[in-house]
């Protein structure tokens, strides 16, 4: 039985998560007190259904239940069929503080107070569970239509492939990916930027590419960055993880991150479910 939690920020998007896996044919429930999943989960297991895939909505409305939650986890670590994945979804707190604006709730954690109050109390104690996740889904940058295409990607590899590589690349002056598991700063490679003719171009133009690959340094950091993760990768996957997320990044995001997103993400398609994702290549043209 495939069991996944989905938790994280309130105003992060569990609402649109558990719904994308209820089309994808899973049994959802909503905000079931944890004390209560090992009951249901046996309930289920002894009733003879057949139910194989089920989802569970974890939040801070049912708070004073939340210290049972590991407990939980802890148990169905223990029976043999059941696999648990943990979905963490996050945004920055500037993005949340606009969405309790937009929505005009209140924060569960401050009711009568600010809404950035309760998301920073929030934030401290969903902390050691983000660490147990599997996946951790930044939505500061998605619309509702795009989490839940980046919902059905996922579940629907998971059903051909337990384990898939997720390469991003990103500009540093954007800020890091807060979803990522490895992240890689390539900053220090020539930066064709400050070619004129390169400069509208992104990396997945042939000739960006050539010349970010042309040189010593991008061999020796393409050599050593693949022996470390044809190390790690099998890794990951032996200890249960669903999915790695490398962020690799450079300044823009633009050419160099681009590049080598570009290159691991088709080398390593070879052995894995793969998807490449460019997260800031073209927020230059917004204005």
């Amino acid at each position: 039985m495939q069991v996944v939690i989905i938790t994280g920020m309130s105003g992060a998007g569990k609402t649109v998560a558990v719904q994308s896996l209820e089309d994808l044919g899973f049994f959802c429930v909503d905000n079931l007190p944890p004390a209560l999943i090992p009951k249901f989960i046996d309930l289920i297991d002894n009733s003879g259904n057949r139910m194989k895939k089920v989802a569970l909505v974890i939040d801070l409305r049912g708070r004073e239940f939340f210290d049972q939650l590991f407990q939980a986890i802890d148990y169905l670590g223990t029976v043999a069929e059941v696999n648990v994945q943990i979905i963490f979804l996050d945004a920055e707190d500037s993005k949340l503080v606009q969405r309790y604006k937009e929505t005009r709730r209140s924060h569960p954690l401050a009711p009568k107070g600010l809404p950035l109050e309760g998301i920073r109390s929030e934030r401290e104690m969903l902390e050691e569970l983000k660490g147990q996740a599997q996946q951790i889904i930044d939505t500061t940058d998605l619309k509702p239509i795009q989490l839940r295409e980046k919902i059905i990607q996922r579940f629907s590899a998971s059903e051909q492939n337990s384990f898939s590589v997720n390469v991003m690349s990103f500009g540093f002056k954007y800020g890091m990916p807060i979803d990522a598991d490895l992240v890689m700063d390539v900053r220090f490679l020539p930066n064709p930027h400050y070619i004129d003719h390169m400069r509208p171009k992104t990396g997945l133009d042939e000739e960006v590419s050539t010349y970010v690959m042309k040189w010593t340094e991008t061999q020796q950091f393409v050599e050593k960055l693949d022996s470390l993760l044809t190390f790690m990768l099998p890794q990951y996957k032996r200890e249960g993880k669903s999915q790695v997320v490398i962020g690799i990044g450079c300044t823009g995001g633009k050419h160099r991150s681009v590049t080598l997103a570009e290159y691991f993400g088709k080398k390593y398609a070879q052995d894995y479910t793969t998807f490449i994702t460019h997260r800031d290549s073209q927020k230059w043209k917004v204005k």
